[in-house]
C-alpha cells in the first residue's frame, strides 16, 4: 500500500488502529488475530520506560500462539478472570507518527479504555505504541506496546485484551 504524503500515511495508520480497537470492543477476535504478522508481539510492560521486554517483567508478552490462547481463555468461560467477559470501549487520540520508511511505520497514541464487568466500571489510560508493516495488500501489526500510566501498580484481573 503506497501513500503519497505524511498526512495520508498518518490517516491510513490511524484508520487501521481504530479498526483494531473496534474489533476488540466488538469481540471480533478472529479478525483481530488476522491483523498481526506471524512474528508480532503484544506487550504490556510492568515497569515504565522499559524497552528490553525480554529482560523485564510484563503483564503480557504474547507471540502468535499466546495471543490465540489468550482469546481462547477469554471465550471459554473457564478462566476466573474472564468470567464474565467484560464489555469494553476504547477511545484513541493524540496520534503521532514516529517513523515511516514506506515498509514499516511506528505510531504512538493515547488510549482510554473503559470496562464494564460485574456491575462495576473501571478505566485504564495508556500510551500505546504500534509498529505496523505494510504489504502489497494490507497493513499488519508487528508490535503493540501498551504502557499503562499506572502499570507499576497492580493491574488486577482483566478479562479482555488491552
Amino acid at each position: 500500500m503506497a501513500v503519497s504524503t505524511k498526512s495520508d500515511a498518518l490517516l491510513e495508520l490511524m484508520t487501521f488502529v481504530w479498526l483494531e480497537a473496534d474489533r476488540l470492543d466488538h469481540a471480533q477476535y478472529d479478525d483481530w488475530l488476522a491483523m498481526w504478522t506471524p512474528q508480532a508481539r503484544y506487550i504490556v510492560p510492568v515497569e515504565p520506560g522499559v524497552t528490553d521486554y525480554e529482560a523485564h517483567l510484563n503483564y503480557a508478552y504474547d507471540d502468535h500462539s499466546m495471543r490465540q490462547k489468550r482469546v481462547e481463555r477469554m471465550l471459554s468461560g473457564v478462566s476466573v478472570s474472564a468470567s464474565p467477559v467484560a464489555r469494553t470501549i476504547r477511545s484513541l487520540s493524540r496520534f503521532r507518527l514516529l517513523s515511516d520508511d514506506g515498509t514499516t511505520a511506528e505510531l504512538r497514541c493515547m488510549q482510554h479504555l473503559t470496562e464494564f464487568r460485574r456491575g462495576r466500571e473501571r478505566t485504564y489510560s495508556a500510551d500505546v505504541e504500534f509498529r505496523i508493516k505494510r504489504t502489497a495488500a494490507e497493513l499488519l501489526l508487528d508490535q503493540k506496546v501498551i504502557r499503562l500510566i499506572n502499570a507499576d501498580h497492580a493491574l488486577g484481573a482483566i478479562s479482555y485484551i488491552l
